[in-house]
């Protein structure tokens, strides 16, 4: 885990003020290149990864834990899981694009597989 990665955990989720403003491409490709598999499509609408286990028990047991920090942190990813790995999606649909919480939420995710 690099030293951007770990500031992330120590942040939380903040609201989202009216009016706020998407994360600008130049941050969100910044946070990306330290968060292995993490990726935005082109329109940087929301940033994704899909995480591999060995079966359908670990990828359940997964989307529990990221369920409780989801939860934790008041920020919710679009989750979708089949037999032996999830996507995880995560935007701000308030600002119709990615915010910190977004990247918060990508770090802590990763960390909880550490």
């Amino acid at each position: 885990m690099q030293n951007n990665e770990l500031a992330l955990l120590d942040q939380k989720c903040q609201n989202i003020p009216k009016n706020s403003k998407a994360l600008i491409i130049p941050r969100i490709e910044s946070h990306l290149s330290q968060m292995l598999g993490w990726e935005a499509p082109l329109n940087y609408f929301y940033i994704e990864k899909k995480f591999q286990f060995k079966n359908y028990h670990q990828v359940v047991s997964f989307v529990n834990a990221v369920t409780w920090l989801a939860h934790k942190e008041d920020h919710h990813p679009k989750t979708c899981f089949e037999y032996n790995y999830c996507i995880i999606t995560l935007t701000t649909h308030s600002i119709k694009g990615i915010s910190q919480n977004d990247i918060i939420m990508a770090a802590k995710i990763d960390n909880l597989l550490t």
